[in-house]
């Protein structure tokens, strides 16, 4: 019985899958092109090539569908960071590339679509508890990451402090960007802070060494 039932449940579960992905990577799209009050599910259903009725099963509210875009789509650029860290160079211009790495997510897609996300929580209640769960864990993540990327001991007296300074330094950069084209600025405050990171992190002198 088992042989003669797989082979039709596997290929609807892939269309499953499929159809998922295709819902939330249209919602991530007009999310960014016209913000969380011009998404609509039909917009969506439409983008997606999707019908309502199938929509609605995957995703019975907008909420539960721009949050779960917005956490697909961080999941991706999650892995796509992890890519990126293994081709950082080491030596002098490491530090520099952690903060271009960091820059290159803030101002990416899926920072503006997260970021649609707060502006719309701050005044609605129920999209503010699945929202802030998420921004939680994906901050304790890249906040993870930074550390290592970074070298920095956080035991030493206020490293912590100037790991959890560069990303809201990014972040805000990111948010720079979503006005205007900041990138020549950008590329100049990011020198400098990997200078300030590179004389603040740098392993305490040994005895021996002093």
């Amino acid at each position: 019985m088992t042989g003669t039932t797989s082979p039709t449940r596997v290929p609807q579960e892939e269309r499953s899958r499929a159809m998922r992905a295709r819902l939330l990577e249209a919602t991530v799209e007009l999310l960014v092109e016209r913000g969380f009050a011009g998404t609509s599910t039909t917009l969506v259903s439409e983008r997606a090539g999707v019908s309502r009725g199938a929509q609605l099963h995957h995703f019975p509210s907008k909420n539960a569908l721009v949050v779960a875009a917005v956490e697909h789509v961080a999941e991706v650029r999650a892995a796509e960071l992890g890519a990126a860290a293994e081709r950082l160079p080491t030596g002098e211009r490491r530090t520099r590339a952690v903060l271009q790495m960091l820059a290159d997510h803030f101002t990416s897609p899926v920072f503006t679509a997260a970021l649609e996300l707060w502006v719309a929580a701050r005044t609605d209640p129920a999209l503010l508890a699945a929202v802030a769960p998420l921004e939680q864990r994906v901050g304790r993540e890249i906040h993870h990451l930074t550390v290592e990327l970074l070298g920095a001991d956080e035991s030493r007296d206020g490293s912590r402090e100037l790991v959890q300074a560069t990303l809201d330094l990014v972040r805000g950069l990111g948010l720079a960007q979503t006005i205007t084209d900041d990138t020549r600025r950008r590329a100049r405050i990011l020198d400098q802070w990997a200078r300030t990171l590179d004389a603040a992190l740098a392993p305490a002198p040994t005895k021996e060494s002093a």
